[in-house]
């Protein structure tokens, strides 16, 4: 006999529990011969392409309705309702998928250098926020990583997005006397050309600076212990040079306005909105060397 309906659970199962005898199944036929794994997926798409059909069909006749269209809104709100379209291609990523999609793309190589990314919030209609991890975080090359890794694979992925602010977090502790990651940006590494040798890592006075020329570029070497950085020598402010400034506790002030940055990340003490432009920068041996911009 049919179970009354008093007796009948109402516990609704959630997505993870429905989700969850799949992966032990994709597991068992990823160990079959192609010919049998070319036959389920045969058998997925058929399925896939049936139910797609049949979701259409029902969207439409809720779309065709005022009130309807309200109830299919508040149905793509569920999440195993969203899910299954989502599968089916029924209905668009949301911003933020497509935002989490975007970061994801970069993660890879932002790990494999001790850093990472995270999506803080979202403030529409074009505006989203994120923190560097990690080595990422307080890095000097940390624009370069912003600029050419994480704003171009958002706008790739959400064209809508026209600004990214970057959250600041907790700078990363020293690694000891090592060349740290932090200092050479993923994105530029993976770029080997343009690295030209800048100054003797001995010639920069620990704790100090050293100006140099390089491919007609005035640059502003420093260091701490073996900790080097690279910016262009000019303030932010008005592009004076800051070799001549005063340094103290790791922060150089121009000579000519008194602004202040801090030599380790470049950002201006004075006026956070602004910072110094960093550029990748390693250690070879005992030499320094600077990627310098084509």
């Amino acid at each position: 006999m049919p179970e009354p309906l008093a007796q009948r659970s109402t516990v609704v199962p959630t997505l993870p529990s429905l989700l969850a005898p799949f992966e032990p199944l994709e597991t068992a036929v990823e160990s079959w011969d192609d010919s049998h794994r070319a036959t389920v997926a045969a058998l997925r798409q058929a399925t896939d392409q049936l139910h797609k059909e049949a979701f259409a069909r029902l969207i439409r006749a809720f779309k065709a309705d005022p009130a309807g269209l309200e109830i299919l809104k508040h149905l793509a709100g569920d999440e195993v309702v969203y899910a299954v379209l989502r599968h089916l291609e029924l209905i668009k990523p949301s911003l933020q998928e497509r935002i989490e999609s975007a970061l994801a793309s970069v993660r890879p190589l932002l790990q494999g250098h001790g850093g990472n990314v995270e999506l803080i919030s979202i403030e529409l209609p074009d505006t989203v926020h994120i923190r560097l991890l990690g080595a990422c975080d307080g890095c000097p090359s940390s624009n370069l990583t912003l600029t050419e890794g994480i704003e171009t694979a958002i706008r790739s992925h959400c064209p809508e997005i026209l600004t990214i602010k970057k959250i600041a977090g907790a700078h990363p502790p020293s690694n000891g006397h090592h060349q740290p990651a932090a200092l050479i940006s993923p994105f530029s590494l993976s770029r080997e050309q343009g690295w030209e040798a800048a100054a003797e890592l001995a010639d920069i006075p620990d704790r100090g600076l050293k100006a140099v020329e390089l491919q007609g570029h005035s640059l502003l070497l420093s260091r701490q212990a073996h900790q080097v950085t690279c910016f262009h020598n000019a303030c932010a402010h008005m592009g004076m040079p800051l070799d001549m400034g005063q340094i103290a506790e790791g922060i150089v002030t121009c000579p000519y306005h008194g602004f202040q940055y801090d030599l380790t990340s470049g950002e201006c003490l004075t006026a956070p909105e602004v910072q110094l432009v960093p550029l990748p920068v390693r250690v070879t041996g005992t030499t320094v060397e600077v990627q310098i911009p084509r």
